[in-house]
C-alpha cells in the first residue's frame, strides 16, 4: 500500500505558477501509476492529470498546455507543475496512486488531505 502526502499549495494571482509535491511512502511506487485530482468546493472530485509507471502522461482538457506532471521514482515523488493559472483552478488538490484504472476513475478507499490551491488577485 502507498501512503501519499501532497504539499505545495497556496495563493497565487492569476497566471502565476505553483508547483505540487506528493511524497510516497511504500515500496511499490514505482510501479504504480500517479493521479493528480482536485475538487472545488460544491463539486465533485476530478482528474487533473496522471502519468504511468512508466512515464506515460495524460491530461484533463481544461489544464492542457498550462499542468505538467512528472515524478522521480528515487525520490518516491510525483509533482504537478501549474502554469498560466486561472481564478477556476481554485481547489483542493490531492494525489493518489496504484492501477492504472483505478487512478483513471478515482476509485480509491482512501485520499489524503490535499493542498489548497486559490487563484485569486
Amino acid at each position: 500500500q502507498v501512503q501519499l502526502v501532497e504539499s505545495g499549495g497556496g495563493l497565487v494571482q492569476p497566471g502565476g505558477s505553483l508547483r505540487l509535491s506528493c511524497a510516497a511512502s511504500g515500496s511499490i511506487f514505482s510501479i504504480s501509476a500517479m493521479g493528480w485530482y482536485r475538487q472545488a468546493p460544491g463539486k465533485q472530485r476530478e482528474l487533473v492529470a496522471r502519468i504511468s509507471s512508466g512515464g506515460i502522461t495524460a491530461y484533463a482538457d481544461f489544464v492542457k498546455g498550462r499542468f505538467t506532471i512528472s515524478r522521480d521514482n528515487a525520490k518516491k515523488t510525483a509533482y504537478l507543475q501549474m502554469n498560466s493559472l486561472k481564478p477556476e483552478d481554485t481547489a483542493v488538490y490531492y494525489c493518489n496512486a496504484g492501477r492504472p484504472g483505478a487512478v483513471l476513475t478515482g476509485n480509491f478507499a482512501s485520499w489524503g488531505q490535499g493542498t489548497q490551491v486559490t487563484v485569486s488577485s
